[in-house]
């Protein structure tokens, strides 16, 4: 760390990595081409999984060419007239122009005659090739010349594709617009100046824009799909981090200015000293994120390569391009606050003290700072000190309050209510739960040797929750099954008929055990089973990953295991508050089927960070003043800067709800107020208490230097006054 400070740190070589930095973006851009990720990927099943297989399998059927645009005719739930009915058929025809078949596009009629729907038979790979053309095809055959009232809404497959692309639809350029909005204004706030907060908003930007193309890059070859929640997810995940990383350092070097006349002094100390923490905590995410390339699921190994790719362009971008950046600019990118040496500083650098100070803190010894100010965060420390068993125990009953929303927690989403808002297939699908089927639209299909295609047919007909069951076409000895399910697609019930069928097939043996269940409402169970496996398997090794890198960095086996329990207990809490919120506030019945793993993933990862650089600093400075005075004086030095970047960090990832996808906005307010609690409650006052109750037993088994007990500084000792003091200890 103190080679790469002293580059970009120099006073030609600042100059040098900025202009290598410049150099490699564009030549990087030139050469990795722009990602054009699905709005809807292929779901991503294992492969074992039952769905998966029928899927391969019905490729092979002579219908695997078809796919069905679902037109459904309304008004407004009233009965539909005379003229309505007329203006059906017009349509119906019109639509017939349109089909593969023409004379399958028949109207089917509601028993309650208020509603219609038409079927339109369409080319697989015509639809594939462009989704939103034949949507939009499709709308305005069915739409054309209707009375006043009769509505036509598309539904069915290529309706929801349609209305998911819709959803995305200029995504990348709206939470780019919202993130750098929000980002700049926290800037202004935190900084106080007009000026500084273009230069770490430039870098990030500029890290974030090459994290995609890079992502992109690496997914291609490997056979990963980066679709549009992807990209989203990496965008906010880099600015939210590269932005944390950037408010660190440069609060780090602003208090290095204060001691230090010359700037670039400053910064190599400044790099030496926050640099190993934020690689430390920016390795450690990167990691955690790696560990989803083991999971079943394609969109979260698609996640994980991504958003680890994109920490560590942050974590470049931050130790490099920044400093070099700010040495560059001067100190004038502080005004109108610009942070000048003291007498006292300019005394201690000329005796040279700067230079052990350096050396001290890159040999994991103990930098000699000033006395911490007597300001709120001091205030706040040593009340914590003077009474920390009420403090912990307050916190974590706070804490256990929040978890009770837990008993209301659910998983898995209907069709539609991923969408926020009413699109026309959200809506459309509840004029056919109305009037129709609710399985309808849906497509359950069973693969069976066609020797015993009609025991397959008769029980599925005999299952609960299946309306009808019709034997279909064969190819290569297996016989597909189609099934309509009375239940709303990809719901609770719908899973419960699938698991019914999958039982009773495999329980009936012989040839029917050999029968797969697959379809729409299949493939949504087995995500929903991959996705909790994906947990069960990632977690722990999550959380030894964290342990291992937070005993390294704080040479202690307490310390990791204590943080870590903080940090679970945010995660359990935030998630506990978000599902009330959920399911009391905002009307959401249940969390994505991904949320549980991707919040977890976050939380504990950019949990840690705070704890990390607060247990950093308060390490560094216990080697001098004990442990109990080096959390308060931790506390006081870096409480407003981590408290600054935790709001940035917890507003960026609310900017995920913009768009109108469920499973974002769910992600966005389940870390949002994940790290606004670890912020300001875990962070601030429980870690504190626990290094309090603790003492030098958080250290364990690290050896801890004797030092004497200390009374509280007085705010007037001044910064000679106290490195004075350090350096007749250290004798």
């Amino acid at each position: 760390m103190r080679t790469l400070a002293r580059i970009v740190s120099g006073h030609r070589t600042a100059w040098a990595v900025l202009a290598a930095t410049a150099v490699a973006v564009a030549l990087l851009f030139t050469v990795l081409p722009q990602s054009e990720g699905d709005a809807a990927p292929p779901s991503g099943v294992p492969d074992t999984s039952q769905s998966a297989q029928v899927a391969e399998l019905l490729t092979t059927f002579p219908s695997a060419e078809t796919t069905v645009g679902i037109l459904v005719f309304s008004h407004d739930g009233d009965r539909l007239d005379a003229a309505d009915l007329t203006a059906v058929d017009e349509r119906a025809a019109a639509l017939a122009e349109l089909a593969t078949t023409p004379q399958a596009v028949r109207p089917q009629l509601s028993d309650d005659g208020t509603a219609a729907i038409v079927a339109v038979p369409l080319d697989a790979t015509t639809v594939d090739a462009d989704v939103a053309g034949t949507a939009t095809s499709l709308r305005d055959a069915a739409s054309a010349d209707l009375p006043a009232g009769l509505d036509a809404l598309l539904t069915g497959p290529i309706g929801f594709q349609d209305d998911i692309a819709n959803a995305f639809a200029g995504a990348d350029f709206r939470l780019l617009l919202v993130t750098v909005v929000v980002v700049a204004v926290l800037l202004i706030v935190t900084y106080r100046s007009p000026v500084l907060w273009i230069v770490p908003l430039a870098v990030v930007g500029a890290a974030d824009a090459l994290a995609g193309r890079v992502a992109a890059a690496v997914a291609e070859p490997l056979g990963i799909p980066l679709d549009a929640s992807i990209s989203g997810i990496l965008s906010v995940l880099v600015f939210g981090a590269g932005t944390n990383y950037a408010l660190l350092l440069v609060a780090r070097y602003r208090e290095e200015l204060l001691l230090e006349p010359d700037r670039h002094r400053a910064m190599r100390t400044a790099v030496t000293s926050a640099g190993p923490a934020i690689a430390a905590s920016g390795g450690t995410v990167a990691l955690s994120l790696l560990t989803l390339l083991l999971a079943s699921l394609t969109g979260n190994r698609a996640l994980g390569l991504a958003c680890a790719i994109g920490v560590g362009v942050a974590i470049v971008f931050a130790l490099v391009a920044l400093p070099a950046a700010l040495v560059v600019c001067g100190r004038g990118l502080f005004w109108p606050f610009v942070p000048r040496a003291s007498s006292s500083g300019r005394d201690r650098v000329s005796d040279g003290a700067d230079a052990t100070r350096t050396a001290d803190a890159t040999a994991g010894g103990a930098a000699h700072h000033a006395a911490p100010r007597r300001g709120f965060w001091d205030r706040l420390g040593r009340g914590v000190r003077r009474r920390p068993a009420v403090v912990a125990v307050a916190s974590v009953a706070g804490i256990g309050v929040l978890c009770l929303g837990l008993s209301g927690y659910a998983v898995g989403l209907s069709q539609t209510d991923h969408l926020l808002g009413d699109p026309d297939s959200v809506t459309a699908q509840q004029v056919i739960d109305d009037s129709f089927s609710a399985g309808l639209t849906s497509r359950t299909t069973v693969i069976v040797p066609s020797t015993v295609a009609d025991e397959a047919t008769a029980l599925a007909s005999g299952t609960d929750g299946v309306d009808t069951a019709t034997t279909g076409e064969t190819e290569g000895g297996l016989t597909r099954v189609d099934l309509q399910l009375s239940a709303e697609p990809e719901s609770d019930a719908a899973f419960a008929t699938v698991e019914r069928l999958r039982a009773g097939y495999a329980d009936a043996g012989g040839g029917l055990a050999d029968a797969l269940v697959g379809g729409s409402d299949a493939t949504a169970y087995d995500t929903k089973v991959a996705a909790q496996a994906d947990i069960d398997l990632i977690a722990p090794i999550i959380l030894a990953i964290v342990f291992a890198v937070l005993a390294l960095l704080l040479r202690s086996l307490v310390a990791p295991v204590l943080l870590i329990a903080s940090v679970l207990a945010t995660f359990f809490a935030s998630l506990g508050a978000s599902t009330w919120l959920f399911q009391n506030v905002l009307g959401f019945p249940a969390l994505d089927t991904a949320v549980t793993l991707y919040a977890f993933l976050f939380l504990v990862a950019l949990g840690v960070d705070y704890n990390i650089f607060l247990t950093t600093r308060a390490r560094e400075e216990g080697l001098v003043h004990g442990t109990r005075e080096g959390m308060v004086r931790a506390l006081a030095s870096t409480g407003a800067v981590i408290t600054s970047a935790g709001i940035l960090l917890a507003a960026v990832f609310a900017v995920l709800g913009v768009l109108p996808v469920v499973a974002l906005t769910q992600v966005g307010v389940i870390v949002c107020l994940g790290v606004l609690l670890d912020t300001l409650v875990v962070r601030t006052v429980l870690v504190p208490a626990l290094v309090f109750l603790t003492g030098d037993a958080f250290w364990w088994p690290s050896r801890r230097p004797s030092v004497q007990p200390q009374a509280p500084q007085s705010p007037t000792r001044d910064a000679s006054a106290d490195a004075s003091a350090a350096t007749n200890r250290s004798r």
